[in-house]
This record gives C-alpha cells, structure tokens and sequence, in this order.
C-alpha cells in the first residue's frame, strides 16, 4: 500500500512541476525539462523497493537503451513537422523509437558502460542531425484541463509498467519506461497551437536533456548493488544535476543565438 500511494502521489507532482515551469520558460526549456527522468526514474525506484536492487540496476540498463529511442523519435520528429502536422509527426515520431529499440536489443546485454557510450555517440549525432527550427507562431492559450491530462496519463503509464514489470523483465521494463510520452504531449500542444517552430524547439531542449538522463541511469546500474536505493538515487540526482546545469547553460545560450540571428 506505502508503494502503490508513493506512486500516486510523486508521479503526478513531478509531472505537473515539470509542465508548469515548460509553460513559463517556453518550449526549448520545456523539452529540456521533460528529458529528465521524470517517469522513469521513479519506476526504477518503485521497482528497487519491489524487485530488489539487483533488478533496479538492470531497468536502469535498459532505460540507458530507450534514452536513445527518444533521441531519435526528437529528431525524426522535429524534420517530419517542417512539412506536415503533428499526427504524421507522432507516428513516424514513435515508428522511429520502436526500429531504435529493436536495434538495441543486441546491445543490451553488454556491460552498462557499452551501452552507455552507444547511446551517448548516437544521441550526438541524432542532435548534430537535428532540423533548425523555424520562427513559431504566437502562443496560444493552454486548455483548462492540458496539466491535469498530462499528471493522470503519466501515473497510468508509471502504474502499467510496474505493475507488468515482473513479466516484461529489468530491461524491457526499463526500455519502455523510457517512452516519449511527455514530449509527445508538449510537442502536439506545441504543433498545433503555436506551428512547428515551437514543437520543433521543444524536440531539441529533449534532445539537449537527454545527455543528463542517461548519466543518472548509469550512475543508478553501477551503484545500487554495492551502496543501496538512498545512496545510488542520491549519487545519480547529484550527477544529473552537473550534467544538466552545464546543458541548460547551453541551451540558453542557443536560444539566445537564434533570437539575435538576422
């Protein structure tokens, strides 16, 4: 019960934080942010409390794998919405993340540090890849119910994962946990209410965010077992937020580059 109210209530307050700070730093920031391990890392909690430590560090493998998956749904996203809307954007968005994780699943039974540099290598390379975005239109006002929507699908998708975890397995489970929901939901937003300027600056700020991501779960593999869930999580939150101080300075700095651009 203790873990099951854990769930319900971090997962909707980490999710509705993330989206009201995207809401007021606008969608570059607001793709950074999503990038962080917001789902992600509280199923590999959760599954730490419920599956042992030992299980954890192999969900913290297989998210290593799916941060990539993302990396390449961002970029296909972002040069399939410079021609057309946002649901063909979605589907080639996720057909390009489903052909990533097949890809690697030769690759995950490597050592975590393997895995690590492929999707590091790769994620730079999706980003060196990544569209220029063009100018978005004005913004448009948020519906009522955009955040709410967006807390309740989270905790649905936190709840199916764990609750299958013991069937899907440490990798699969930590793979799927990986999946694009929140940028998804902040780039159709994006698309359809101010063009594909601003749903293409929220893929790069995911883009950008990734990097710090796949640092906590490397952390997370290599320490659980030998220092124990408060340590190991302590030990990656204090790496990803290194990691993503230095990102957002580059983001920022990014961003100012493309508003004083003639």
């Amino acid at each position: 019960m203790a873990l099951l109210l854990l769930k319900l209530i971090l997962t909707p307050i980490l999710i509705g934080g993330a989206s009201l700070a995207a809401r007021r730093w606008g969608p570059s920031v607001g793709g950074w942010l999503v990038a962080l391990p917001l789902t992600s890392g509280p199923i590999a909690l959760y599954l730490a409390l419920d599956q042992g430590n030992a299980f954890a560090a192999g969900v913290a493998q297989g998210s290593i794998a799916g941060l990539l998956g993302d990396a390449t749904f961002a970029l296909v996203y972002g040069l399939v919405a410079r021609r057309t809307g946002w649901p063909i954007s979605v589907a080639c968005g996720f057909a390009a993340f489903a052909v990533t994780a097949l890809c690697m699943q030769p690759v995950l039974g490597a050592p975590a540090v393997v895995v690590f540099a492929v999707v590091a290598v790769a994620m730079a390379i999706c980003l060196a890849l990544a569209a220029p975005a063009p100018e978005g239109s004005p913004a448009a006002p948020a519906p009522a119910w955009d955040i709410p929507a967006r807390m309740v699908v989270g905790t649905g998708i936190v709840l199916a994962i764990t609750a299958a975890a013991e069937t899907l397995g440490p990798s699969l489970s930590g793979l799927l946990a990986a999946l694009p929901v929140y940028v998804t939901v902040l780039a159709v937003f994006a698309h359809s209410l101010e063009g594909p300027g601003s749903a293409i600056h929220v893929v790069r700020g995911l883009q950008v965010g990734l990097f710090g991501t796949i640092v906590f779960f490397l952390v997370i593999n290599a320490s659980i077992e030998r220092l124990g869930i408060a340590a190991a999580f302590g030990a990656a939150l204090v790496a990803v937020a290194a990691v993503q101080s230095v990102s957002l300075r580059l983001l920022r700095r990014a961003i100012d580059t493309a508003i004083t651009a003639p």
